[in-house]
């Protein structure tokens, strides 16, 4: 698994020295860092980089994000979605998967890594937390990787704290790795739920350059379960492919061997699904991929994805897997449509906020 020791060079602006964040980063021992005067010098510290072939994946640029950190999950038009709230830490990923659609941003170079995270909690305070009786899911793992190497930047941690104060606040922390020791002492946990992605040993093998394997998720997802966290597992994206149906069931077993069932919040199902013109990007950044080589077909939101027939097998295959260990878990369908969730589940969603109102009624219980 790759860890911050993976990382070469750091590079940041001047009047960022004394940023906490900064400091964690320039305490590390064997990294390259480049203390800039402007964004034309970062700009020059990156064209050094590349010049003398260091990668994307081993450079962190640290900065202050200037937009808005906390938006809603923009979903997929036609599809019914949670209406999950991001709170954005960070742009791109120390892992290398084959089908993260942040490959589709080719001119991008770093791991960037926003500093000013105390602004990221004020933002939901004043925007979500005022009733205190309604609940808001929010999770930091959409562009980036929630934990890849929160033990520097703090993160995790301090925003775990902060949520604890709130009883209707539920922060997911996304993940592929096993990075958690640093979190398991904390006291303060309020309904922080770590989660993981999982996939079948053969797609992480092929498919996920970098991260954890899938007995060590489990492993970190069991020890956070100890420590009293709530867990969350993603099965997205489901890759078909020849055996998939043993593959993905195992998995099911083998969580539910290790994780307490009682501690674990929600589970989502989501189909691999990719954008027009995505295909050509992997092909070119993955050659010998197999991924894309499958039958897809354009759906209501212009995404390609697998038959519908084929894509509901597989949602009943594991939903059912899953019911036969627990029905604590909220198990629902990542962008998918209407007509899915009722040959799935024989429900009946018209809008995302039918779903989103039975997603917080059922986890309302853990607050």
């Amino acid at each position: 698994m790759k860890t911050i020791e993976n990382i070469k060079a750091i590079i940041h602006l001047r009047e960022d020295r004394d940023n906490p964040v900064v400091g964690r980063f320039r305490g590390l021992t064997g990294k390259e860092i480049a203390e800039c005067g402007d964004e034309a010098a970062v700009a020059s510290a990156v064209g050094s980089l590349k010049s003398r072939g260091i990668g994307s994946k081993e450079v962190v640029i640290l900065k202050k994000f200037m937009g808005r950190m906390f938006q809603k999950c923009p979903g997929s038009p036609g599809m019914i979605c949670c209406n999950y709230r991001l709170m954005n830490t960070g742009f791109n990923c120390l892992y290398d998967c084959t089908y993260c659609f942040l490959n589709s941003y080719l001119n991008s170079f770093g791991i960037i890594q926003f500093i000013n995270t105390e602004t990221m909690f004020r933002e939901i305070e004043e925007s979500m937390l005022a009733d205190r009786e309604t609940i808001c899911r929010i999770g930091t793992g959409e562009f980036t990787d929630s934990l890849m190497f929160d033990e520097v930047t703090g993160i995790a941690a301090s925003l775990i704290r902060k949520a604890s104060r709130y009883g209707n606040l539920f922060l997911e922390l996304k993940t592929k790795s096993n990075n958690i020791r640093h979190l398991l002492d904390i006291r303060e946990k309020g309904n922080a739920v770590l989660a993981w992605t999982l996939n079948t040993r053969r797609n992480i093998e092929l498919y996920e350059a970098g991260t954890a394997p899938l007995e060590e998720r489990i492993e970190a997802a069991a020890a956070a379960c100890r420590a009293g966290f709530l867990t969350a597992f993603h099965f997205d994206p489901i890759i078909l492919s020849n055996g998939w149906t043993g593959d993905y069931l195992d998995i099911v077993d083998r969580l539910f061997s290790r994780v307490d069932p009682g501690r674990v919040a929600w589970i989502s199902m989501g189909c691999f699904r990719y954008r027009r013109g995505f295909k050509e990007i992997i092909r070119t950044a993955f050659p010998g991929q197999k991924i894309t080589t499958a039958e897809m077909f354009p759906g209501p939101d212009a995404k390609y994805r697998y038959l519908k027939k084929m894509r509901a097998d597989a949602y009943r295959s594991i939903l059912g897997r899953i019911r036969s260990y627990t029905d604590r878990p909220f198990v629902y369908l990542c962008m998918e449509t209407a007509e899915m969730w009722r040959s799935v589940f024989s429900r009946e969603y018209r809008e995302s906020s039918d779903l989103e109102r039975d997603f917080n009624r059922h986890i309302k219980n853990y607050s």
